[in-house]
């Protein structure tokens, strides 16, 4: 199949009840669940705006389980960016990133010009934090990264999480606010520097 080269990859790696999924699907379909459904894989598309033409905004959802490590190498070597995320209620979720990290790190060869988020999510438990604030952005600091906390279940910072993580991505220039009113109308944009904003 060929390579689609107007979609822009994003995958989103974490352990096991982080809020992978509600982040995802408050962002691109508006809900949240309160059930846990554990994922194996899933991939959403949001039609954005690129420089007066329209690309894919592809999310990939990931497991976050440790059984399907063929499908975490090749997400990541399909991945433009990523967001890695932990809760803040759980110290071990944090640590269950760094392996992720450094696994892009040697596939990728360098995270200097990769669009990296590291997100502590369930900001809306602070009687159960365990990940301090600073401790996140610590990491991040570490891993030349940028870092914000999200929840998605009161929907805070969640469109901000991926309105930064464009504006990161410094071969296309994207935002998430759509430009003037014209969808469509120049189809041929320049592939390699399109801005792009969500829709």
């Amino acid at each position: 199949m060929p390579e689609q080269s107007n979609d822009y990859r994003v995958v989103v790696f974490g352990a096991g009840g982080v809020g992978k999924s509600s982040l995802v699907l408050r962002f691109v379909k508006g809900t949240f669940r309160d059930t846990y459904i554990p994922t194996v894989e899933d991939t959403y598309r949001q039609v954005i705006s690129c420089d007066k033409s329209v690309c894919t905004l592809q999310i990939t959802d990931t497991t976050g389980s440790h059984q399907f490590p063929a499908m975490q190498r090749l997400s990541i070597s399909k991945g433009h960016a990523f967001i890695l995320v932990y809760s803040i209620t759980s110290r071990q979720s944090l640590e269950e990133l760094k392996p992720i990290y450094q696994q892009v790190l040697a596939i990728k060869g360098t995270v200097e010009s990769i669009p990296i988020m590291l997100v502590g999510n369930k900001s809306d438990e602070m009687a159960q934090r365990e990940v301090e604030t600073k401790e996140g952005e610590a990491q991040a600091t570490s891993w030349k990264c940028a870092f914000m906390e999200t929840s998605a279940k009161t929907n805070s910072n969640v469109k901000e999480l991926f309105q930064e993580l464009l504006s990161l991505e410094k071969k296309r220039d994207m935002s998430l606010s759509i430009d003037g009113k014209r969808s469509g109308k120049n189809k041929r944009a320049d592939k390699l520097k399109g801005k792009c904003s969500i829709m």
